[in-house]
């Protein structure tokens, strides 16, 4: 996509109220974007640049009455960020199977469902771009993130695979891998509680602490919107991208060339296992 006819493309980004979100829609509405963010508990507003629209992408119907609101408006949707995830911390055996699946409904279920209702819009037009927002921790399995990682992983490796049933349609496809950024994630994401007690108790405690401050120190959410620009730019996006401090991107590329359990010590040693 040419940058001079980004005035005339319309955007739809999910979970666009805080954090990377807000970042993307606010710098793609300032460079002449047409941005619908979507909120849980939005009403119809314009706000920093860009209108937003109500949709919980765990919820069908407002899936659907969503993406009807916006092309009733704009008659097309040229791009759709999957943006909205929670995030979700634990040891993996004290995790509730309730809190396991709610993860997956958002992180997972959630974009798939929001894929779904975009395409008949984009084989319309007979052209799209769908851009994922995953994670880093996709690519690996990080202590007491199982879980979170396992969500991301599992979106990774299903947009390999939808990106290439798509291509015959003229829609495009591709994954963007933050790492840590300064956003409220850790604050709204879900911590399995440090029991008293439990044999998890003492080292779950400080990896915690240690994530925490990781996601605090982390860097300033713009980067992802202007990773985002670039892609929206570039006329065949590749597969993945990942986005973050250089040690975070190398990590992905560790786990390729060592031996798993040399990885494996590695991880264990900068979370201080």
């Amino acid at each position: 996509m040419k940058q001079g006819e980004s005035s005339q493309k319309v955007v739809l980004i999910t979970g666009a109220s805080s954090g990377i979100g807000k970042s993307i829609a606010t710098y793609l509405s300032i460079r002449n974007f047409k941005v619908y963010g979507t909120s849980r508990k939005a009403n119809a507003s314009t706000q920093n640049g860009f209108s937003f629209v109500q949709l919980d992408v765990t919820k069908e119907e407002t899936i659907v009455a969503a993406i009807e609101n916006v092309v009733a408006k704009e008659g097309r949707i040229d791009i759709l960020i999957n943006n909205a995830g929670v995030g979700i911390t634990g040891p993996i055996e004290e995790t509730p199977e309730e809190e396991i699946k709610k993860a997956f409904e958002t992180n997972y279920y959630g974009p798939l469902r929001m894929i779904k209702h975009s395409l008949p819009i984009m084989r319309r037009q007979r052209g799209g771009l769908i851009i994922n927002v995953t994670s880093i921790a996709g690519y690996m399995g990080l202590p007491y993130r199982g879980i979170y990682s396992a969500t991301k992983g599992a979106l990774e490796i299903t947009a390999e695979a939808y990106r290439m049933e798509i291509k015959q349609f003229g829609i495009q496809m591709t994954n963007v891998a933050p790492g840590d950024f300064a956003t409220n994630i850790a604050s709204g994401r879900y911590h399995a509680p440090v029991t008293p007690g439990s044999p998890y108790e003492e080292v779950y405690g400080k990896t915690l602490k240690l994530m925490n401050e990781h996601v605090d120190a982390g860097q300033d959410p713009e980067l992802m919107a202007k990773e985002i620009l670039k892609i929206i730019e570039t006329p065949e996006p590749k597969v993945h991208y990942k986005v973050g401090e250089r040690l975070q991107k190398f990590s992905v590329k560790l786990k390729g060339l060592l031996p798993d359990k040399l990885y494996e010590k590695m991880l264990m040693k900068h979370y201080k296992l």
